[in-house]
């Protein structure tokens, strides 16, 4: 004979049903939340490497900002490509040395590449033929150094993290609220309209909206690095102050 399921049994079958539903987009963001914090992690080492490796390229090549935007890309591509092994390496090169994402869901610049030092107008006419003389090194403000920043627009890539995490980010930086469902509890709604303050460059807050509106979901990490020129900066690579396509007055 089939038994009969009592009423309490299907009320709690139907309970544990609801409360399944309810907790699953959490834990499930935990879940992926937390892949997607160790791989910007990852990407915050490497933008600091990818700096690093700029302006020391820029510093022994004169300034120049195909070579520098070369070397940064080269040092990032471990984080949106595969380059497991030479020839995965140098095939991704070859596809984003454009610094432009490509095949990858993602499109607009890789990164952005500032030069806040030198500027145009600090460097002689004759750096060429006085870079190399002892006598014109006074002091350490004669000599001439490479600053430069790097915003490296990084791809969240995890489904679903990355849709949540980028909301998140625009309501806490004051660039866009969130006031529908709350996509972690289905039965609240989401009041993310917290402001930081810490602030972005219009010019990357600008950017940063623009992207999330083509659902292109980044994160723009940023570093520094300053290191003396080795070589004479060369006016010709300093037709714009920063790295093109990265804004001026940056």
């Amino acid at each position: 004979m089939l038994r009969k399921k009592s009423p309490s049994t299907d009320a709690q079958s139907g309970q544990a049903a609801v409360e399944a539903a309810l907790t699953l987009p959490l834990t499930l963001f935990l879940i992926l939340g937390t892949l997607q914090f160790f791989l910007l992690l990852q990407a915050r080492t490497l933008t600091e490497y990818a700096v690093f490796r700029a302006v020391r390229t820029g510093s022994v090549k004169h300034g120049d900002c195909v070579a520098m935007t070369h070397a940064a890309i080269a040092a990032l591509l471990p984080t949106f490509a595969r380059t497991d092994s030479p020839e995965a390496l140098g095939k991704a090169f070859g596809r984003h040395n454009d610094n432009q994402y490509h095949g990858s869901e993602h499109t607009g610049p890789i990164v952005w590449l500032t030069r806040e030092r030198p500027l145009r107008a600090e460097i002689p006419t004759d750096e060429e033929e006085s870079f190399d003389d002892p006598a014109r090194y006074g002091s350490l403000r004669d000599v001439m150094r490479l600053e430069s920043r790097i915003i490296f627009w990084f791809p969240m890539r995890i489904p679903f993290a990355n849709w949540v995490l980028n909301r998140m980010f625009l309501a806490r930086w004051g660039l866009r609220n969130y006031t529908a469902h709350n996509p972690l509890l289905l039965t609240e709604t989401a009041h993310w309209d917290e402001r930081s303050s810490a602030g972005f460059d219009a010019a990357i807050a600008r950017e940063l909206v623009d992207r999330s509106n083509r659902r292109e979901y980044v994160f723009p990490l940023q570093a520094s690095y300053s290191m003396r020129m080795m070589t004479p900066a060369r006016r010709t690579f300093f037709r714009t102050q920063n790295c093109a396509p990265t804004p001026e007055g940056l």
